[in-house]
Order: structure tokens, then sequence, then C-alpha cells
């Protein structure tokens, strides 16, 4: 199914509230019954302590998967927006708790800022609940703006407690 006219996307998901690990299952499952998207690979999972955001949420579930698709960018974020909802997302607390987010991080070396989307994902490049993950599967992926690789960007970050990488498959 991989196409020459496919683009390469990361799609980096989170989750803090509920059966993270099936929601995660579950949403990749959707993402792959789509027509237009064709899953290739997915990220190790980690435990993250809660970034921004309101005191007291719990920790966070982060991965990230590769795809390859024939929708555009905007149409992707529909389709995980989408399923976002499918499992009770709710949007009424910046940086709150949620059961599910899926967040667009790069399609191909798209850069663009539309009031909906902005690509590369803005703070891709100092999370490293994002970073660790998008490592696992694309260490030498350029970041289209800083013209670095991701193994770079994770490197230059100071340091960090908290976070573990689970065994868990998804």
């Amino acid at each position: 199914m991989i196409e020459q006219n496919k683009s390469r996307a990361f799609l980096g998901f989170g989750g803090n509230l509920g059966n993270l690990l099936y929601n995660f299952r579950q949403a990749k499952q959707q993402l792959e019954e789509y027509p237009l998207v064709e899953v290739i690979s997915s990220s190790p999972l980690y435990q993250t302590p809660p970034v921004g955001g309101p005191d007291g949420q719990p920790d966070y579930l982060n991965g990230v998967v590769e795809i390859r698709t024939g929708l555009s960018a905007l149409d992707l974020l529909q389709l995980c927006r989408r399923i976002e909802d499918n499992f009770g997302r709710v949007r009424d607390q910046h940086w709150g708790s949620r059961t599910l987010d899926i967040d667009l991080l790069l399609v191909d070396n798209l850069v663009m800022d539309a009031p909906l989307l902005t690509l590369p994902h803005p703070r891709l490049h100092q999370r490293h609940f994002v970073l660790l993950p998008l490592n696992d599967l694309a260490p030498e992926l350029n970041h289209p703006i800083f013209d670095k690789t991701i193994n770079t960007l994770l490197n230059v970050l100071p340091a960090t407690d908290g976070i573990t990488q689970l065994n868990e498959t998804w």
C-alpha cells in the first residue's frame, strides 16, 4: 500500500485518564482501518510526569506512531480529532487531563502555520515525552525548521527525572 504520493507522518499519542493502553491500541487500530492511512510502526510507551497544565494531574502515557497517508495534513488532523472524540476527549481546559490526545508532530518536511495546525509541532523540540518515542522510531529524521536530527534535539535537552519506558506493546 505504500505509494510514492503518500506522506510520511509521525503522530504523538498521549493521555492520563482511563484505560490508556486500551485507548492507544484501539485508536491505532482505527487509524489502521482508515483507507488512506497505513500504520508503519509504533514506539515504545513512556510514563511521564505532566508538563504544564493544572496541578495534581496523574502521570501521562506517551508514544509515537509512524504512518503513511494520502490525506492532507488538515484532513489527517480532522481524522485524529474524530478518533480522540471516540474516546471521550474533552477540550475544556488547556493542557488538562485527557483520555486521548493525538498530535501531528511531523508530516514529511512540511512547514505550516495555519489557524488549526502548526507543523512541525511547535513544542516538539522542547519535550522529552515527544522526542524520546520519536527518537526510538526515527533518530536520524531531520527537523525541517532547525535542520537537526531528532537524536540531536533530544540530546541537547536538559536531563529530566520521572520518565519510565514501559514494556507494553501496542
